[in-house]
């Protein structure tokens, strides 16, 4: 079974599998003032299982440890002085003269569902740059991580989960499909009631204003990635006036229904394949897995249509599914960096052998070596539903096939029949779309990938737009993957960089190649 609108991958983990404690829901009320609590930094434990396992995060290039502190929060926000949460943070202090500090800049890398409490460390070189005049901090949002983390099924029942048919061909696959959704759907309720109603991206948008008081800080600075762009937008809406310096990258289409953001990200990743298919095919070497950009495409297919009846060998002792093969090519079109090891993957699955596309497909669903999820799933569908008030039927789903199967070929069954994932949900959801007008907000940088398929292109120009005038600054890159920053294009690296450390506004409607 897909996520629904899973919008950001652990690159991180996939590399990985490729070469502690929860904190949970306080019981208590309170009447102190949360915004003058004082944090206790310490050095940070390694990751729980919740956030992905492993170790504890290495030393900064200059010596100095990464830091961890947990933030006292609301339950429910309509109740501040009612019960609390414990927010997991993490943060590299700046690295320059504390005159230059300007004070935190705070990261949230997407999903939703995933960890900046893993993903910061991961990717801290990357900012290197941008730690001389801030404080890089990133958080576990509520739900997620150690963050009272929503929880659902095990892991054995994910393994299940993920392994079902999620294109069901007749009436007793359809059945099979919902009922093991309606399943974990329960599972989540039963496991994680008290907190699923306050999961939605108002209440984490309202998490990091409180971050930002408590560290200290008059604005917000902020640097948000796939998911994390819609979340900046809403803190933006909510919070104008407190909006600093901030960077939108792989920037998610605020006006868009669940549907419109599921077709488009089936166009998206069929964008991704064309882009995949055709670099193969034009190596001057051979491609192994096709002789031409549309036969690599038609022999994926035919693997895909194989699977659905024969699955293969995969990483013992779990065979490679129809599902968890497309799920595998999802994984590997967020990033080009991912080409190679999708040819190598799609190659040996045409001897019969599965283990490199599922290695790709557990790293999406955030499964470790071990056979241990982090909750990426769990959190991911929680907070989905929460903010997305459509519910669509199977019935529903039969009659948009055509549409998603003329977006894409391969992926639009697929990604269609995610949509069911909300309907049994036991929270209503918010909104039919995020809300991020912001009049009265500090200008923010909005960053288009034309090759991006999870966030089209095409999101960048409809989040500036609902910015609103003076607010949102497009622009936009001409390259390939999920997101551009970490592309490392100077251009994109420079007027980034030029607007958070030195507040120098790109021109409107810049392009970097």
């Amino acid at each position: 079974m897909p996520n629904p609108r899973l919008r950001v991958a652990t690159l991180t983990a996939t590399a990985l599998l490729l070469s502690s404690v929860l904190a949970g829901c306080g019981d208590d009320s309170q009447d102190e003032d949360l915004t003058a609590q004082k944090l206790s930094w310490k050095d940070c434990p390694a990751p729980s299982v919740a956030e992905g396992g492993g170790d504890a995060p290495s030393p900064l290039p200059n010596g100095d440890e990464w830091q961890c502190a947990t933030l006292k929060a609301p339950l429910d926000w309509n109740k501040p002085k009612g019960d609390t949460i414990k927010l997991a943070l993490i943060r590299a202090e700046a690295s320059g003269e504390e005159s230059e500090r300007i004070g935190s800049l705070i990261f949230n890398f997407g999903g939703p569902g995933g960890s900046g409490i893993t993903t910061l460390p991961a990717f801290g070189e990357d900012y290197a740059t941008l730690r001389t005049r801030y404080d890089l901090v990133s958080f576990d949002p509520r739900g997620v991580g150690r963050s009272a983390p929503v929880e659902c099924v095990n892991d054995p029942q994910l393994d299940a989960y993920f392994q079902q048919d999620a294109t069901p061909d007749d009436a007793a696959e359809r059945a099979k499909l919902l009922e093991i959704t309606q399943e974990f759907n329960a599972a989540c309720r039963a496991n994680s009631e008290k907190i699923l109603p306050h999961v939605r991206t108002t209440d984490a948008a309202r998490d990091m204003d409180l971050t930002r008081q408590v560290l200290g800080d008059e604005k917000l600075h902020y640097f948000g990635i796939s998911y994390g762009t819609e979340l900046g937008g809403v803190y933006a809406h909510l919070f104008p006036k407190n909006v600093g310096r901030a960077v939108f990258d792989a920037v998610v289409d605020p006006t868009q229904t669940p549907e419109q953001g599921t077709l488009d990200q089936a166009e998206g990743f069929q964008l991704a394949l064309d882009n995949f298919a055709e670099d193969c095919a034009s190596k001057t070497e051979d491609c192994p897995i096709g002789d031409s950009a549309q036969d690599v495409k038609d022999r994926i297919a035919k693997l895909l249509k194989d699977l659905d009846s024969k699955p293969i060998e995969g990483i013992f002792p779990r065979e490679l599914t129809q599902s968890t093969a497309t799920n595998g090519i999802v994984q590997a079109l967020y990033s080009p960096d991912f080409w190679e090891y999708l040819t190598q993957g799609l190659d040996q699955a045409y001897d019969g052998n599965g283990q490199i596309l599922m290695a790709l497909s557990d790293s999406l669903n955030g499964r470790n070596e071990n056979g241990e999820y982090s909750n990426l799933t769990a959190a991911n569908v929680s907070i989905n539903c929460a903010d997305e008030k459509p519910r669509y039927t199977a019935d529903q789903v039969e009659r948009k096939l055509p549409e998603f199967r003329a977006a894409s070929p391969l992926f639009g069954d697929f990604l269609a029949w995610g949509m069911v994932g909300c309907t049994d949900w036991a929270v209503a959801g918010a909104a039919d779309h995020a809300d991020v007008s912001a009049p009265g907000s500090a200008p923010i940088l909005v960053v288009g990938n034309t090759g991006d398929p999870a966030t089209p292109y095409e999101g960048a120009r409809k989040m500036a737009n609902a910015l609103g005038k003076g607010v949102g600054v497009e622009l936009t890159y001409k390259g390939q993957g999920h997101g551009a920053y970490d592309s490392k294009n100077k251009c994109v690296r420079d007027a980034v960089n030029g607007y958070l450390l030195d507040g120098r506004v790109p021109a409107a409607g810049t392009v970097c190649s």
